[in-house]
């Protein structure tokens, strides 16, 4: 019998430096573990030349500027399973400039496959020097709270796969991991190109007693976090749903998604940011109606009084510690080609709610290559990881993101070109 549900799904990305081999690791992941289609498996071969070996980038670089340019540019999902789990991947930029979009697949990701090309770095100095861009992201999972990272150091056949070499990189890499504050690392020797320890065991690394890359993501933990969870109730109302405008109806139902804890017909709500109190009368299901609904679930709230709510109100458990706020102390990643100016307002979009949000301080920004953090700048350019405080001119009801990912972070966006400038993880509110 197959053990398939035995794990949760596991999303995870791969992340690392231009040319480390990421979307070469995937395609190889998915040709090994015979997760590819039959029109996968004819492009594949069509692709390559008499001789060659197997171009396994094309399965993710799906952009035709991406194929054109040999980097990765957007983030690539692909989805498979063995018979032990189901997985989504997410190929991620290594590209500076697309810092964003590593970002992105990093917030919703379980695992971290950081890739470290063995071949670009220098082993004629005492200690191996880690590469800027392997630095910025591993300090972004760790923002991120991304559970479990593992380092595939790759290319290890152009090293003659050396061992001495893959426990420098090593080395550097738990340093690395020490001053970021990251816990949960492993480490892999990898060729991406021609699959050592990626699904099979490599007879070229008889050193290395640890399991393959596919057999490790197989046997990590599902939980999505490792920090403090909030079980308080939590449910930022996105629509008021009237059935039609006839007076005579009285219906009217909140609308939106459960994003921490439980709500059961009878129980007393509180709606913030004005703090009324009422009973929930019923809740309605995609599926008709039930007494009961749980975190993740999309439900329509109604309650027993009638009270003044709108998109952007926050229903909580009664007695919850969680109050609205409209000071915030956040890690933000910049985004825009143009730096943070502190004069400006932007728009903070946090759940279903979007008020103007002006940075009062810039504590310190993040030096990618001393990992030393420096409180003299007063400004983040692109790509900079910083601690900010902002004001917000309407009180947010928010958590910490170590509390709750989803209410616990919000993006910034300037308010005249609509782009979207920042991501933020809130560490504290006032």
């Amino acid at each position: 019998m197959s053990n398939l549900n035995q794990y949760a799904p596991l999303r995870f990305i791969t992340a690392g430096s231009v040319d480390d081999g990421k979307s070469t690791l995937i395609g190889r992941l998915l040709y090994d573990s015979k997760a590819l289609l039959s029109d996968q498996l004819s492009s594949l071969n069509k692709s390559k030349n008499a001789g060659e070996v197997i171009d396994f980038s094309i399965l993710t670089d799906g952009l035709e500027a991406e194929r054109e340019q040999g980097i990765t540019i957007d983030v690539a999902y692909r989805y498979f399973s063995t018979a032990k789990r189901k997985f989504i991947i997410a190929d991620t930029p290594g590209h500076e400039q697309y810092t964003r979009n590593m970002v992105t697949g990093a917030s919703t990701a379980n695992a971290a496959v950081v890739l470290v090309d063995a071949s670009q770095l220098d082993f004629s100095q005492p200690e191996v020097e880690l590469l800027p861009q392997t630095k910025r992201h591993s300090a972004i999972l760790k923002h991120l709270n991304t559970p479990y990272i593992l380092v595939a150091v790759n290319k290890m056949d152009l090293l003659d796969f050396d061992v001495a070499k893959f426990e420098a990189i090593s080395t550097a890499y738990r340093k690395l991991a020490d001053q970021l504050g990251i816990q949960q690392v492993q480490f892999v020797p990898v060729s991406a190109l021609q699959g050592d320890n990626i699904v099979h065991k490599s007879e070229r690394t008889p050193w290395y007693d640890g399991e393959p890359l596919l057999t490790i993501l197989e046997n990590l933990p599902s939980n999505e976090n490792l920090s403090e969870k909030v079980e308080d109730f939590h449910f930022p109302v996105q629509l008021v749903s009237r059935l039609d405008q006839d007076k005579t109806d009285d219906f009217r139902g909140y609308q939106g998604r459960i994003e921490a804890g439980s709500v059961s017909v009878g129980d007393t709500i509180r709606i913030e940011p004005n703090g009324y109190t009422s009973t929930v009368s019923e809740i309605i299901s995609p599926n008709g109606i039930v007494q009961k609904a749980v975190a993740g679930e999309q439900v329509t709230i109604r309650l027993a009084d009638d009270i003044d709510i709108s998109r952007g109100d926050t229903f909580v458990a009664q007695h919850s510690l969680i109050t609205a706020t409209k000071r915030l102390t956040a890690t933000v990643c910049w985004f825009d080609q143009r730096a943070l100016n502190p004069a400006r307002k932007y728009l903070l979009k946090h759940t279903t709610q979007t008020v103007f949000a002006k940075v009062t301080v810039v504590d310190h920004v993040l030096d990618v290559k001393t990992l030393s953090n420096s409180s003299e700048a007063d400004s983040l350019k692109l790509n900079d990881i910083g601690e900010l405080q902002l004001r917000l001119q309407k009180p947010i009801t928010a958590t910490t993101y170590a509390q709750n990912l989803a209410t616990g972070s919000f993006i910034l966006i300037d308010e005249a070109t609509y782009h979207t400038v920042a991501a933020g993880m809130i560490l504290a509110t006032e």
